[in-house]
């Protein structure tokens, strides 16, 4: 079962030695591809624009988290995204980093810095502010957990609303009540057409006068028109956001000077080259030995 790699240098590098330890065949990039009936599987972030020349093409395994970048693929071809236990912790160390940020009132200390002035706000313990998440997923899960470690009352909502250890779980039909609640608001949803844009007008109305945003899910799911309005008016108090819509923000966007949003260039998260190497060998194995492929996602849901 020949995997063909598609991917960035540092992963063509890494990948080779981690297959060849483990014995199994891989190529790096289309350039090496002799006989396009060889290819079993093939990682990359984007595909190659003529799939029909892998006629034995079993997985697409897609080397991030995210899979909504990815055209519709030919039915009997199954898409894996890579769960790799490295991006998601990176992904709760940003958004603790982020909602922390948000709860100290920091976008508001780094404008008033950059202007050489001083001045103390009012400061509330983290018991006093409730964190809701959008998108409870693994990622959410480590998130709310060390959210709740930090005394923070967190609730999280899903389309589910499938029980979670701890905290307070709201399903998709609860959603107004979910938003009614929260101080700080997370975003880790995946990006579907039921989400697309659901960070929008009449989300933002629901929140609490003065909520504040912490975004790490995908850019698509923001109304970057939307929120400059709910900053406007002050039904938000500020934003981080990793993510925006397009990326990379043009240089002149007013995003980058609004003193009440802080932007980081979509680094919530990066895939380490080796544990991706690691889950796409675990795919081949699954495929091989007829077993659950891992991170497979479901075409129904998007994700």
């Amino acid at each position: 079962m020949t995997l063909l790699l598609l991917s960035t240098p540092e992963r063509g590098k890494i990948w080779p030695r981690v297959f060849a330890e483990a014995g199994e065949d891989i190529l790096v990039g289309e350039q090496a591809v002799h006989d396009p009936s060889a290819i079993e599987h093939i990682a990359c972030w984007y595909p190659p624009k003529d799939l029909s020349v892998y006629t034995q093409l079993k997985t697409l395994i897609s080397v991030g988290a995210g899979v909504d970048h990815l055209p519709a693929l030919p039915e009997g071809i199954a898409l894996s995204r890579t769960i790799a236990p490295g991006l998601e912790a990176m992904m709760r160390d940003w958004v603790v980093m982020a909602t922390l940020m948000s709860h100290r009132d920091m976008p508001m200390y780094i404008a008033q810095a950059r202007q050489g002035v001083w001045k103390a706000g009012s400061v509330a313990a983290t018991g006093k502010r409730t964190v809701g998440i959008l998108g409870m997923g693994r990622i959410g899960r480590l998130a709310a957990v060390s959210l709740l470690a930090l005394g923070f009352r967190v609730r999280g909502w899903s389309l589910s609303g499938a029980t979670v250890d701890d905290i307070e779980m709201f399903a998709a039909d609860d959603l107004d009540v979910f938003l009614a609640g929260v101080d700080i608001l997370v975003c880790l949803l995946p990006l579907t057409e039921r989400t697309r844009g659901i960070l929008g007008d009449a989300l933002f109305g629901k929140l609490p006068r003065g909520a504040r945003l912490v975004h790490a899910g995908r850019g698509g799911h923001l109304d970057m028109t939307a929120l400059a309005r709910a900053l406007d008016d002050g039904q938000l108090a500020s934003a981080i956001l990793d993510v925006t819509e397009p990326e990379p923000l043009p240089a002149e966007h007013p995003f980058w000077n609004d003193p009440r949003i802080v932007i980081t260039p979509h680094v919530a998260a990066q895939t380490d080259a080796r544990e991706g190497a690691m889950h796409a060998l675990a795919v081949i194995r699954a495929v091989r030995e007829g077993r659950p492929i891992p991170g497979l996602v479901a075409r129904e849901r998007g994700y």
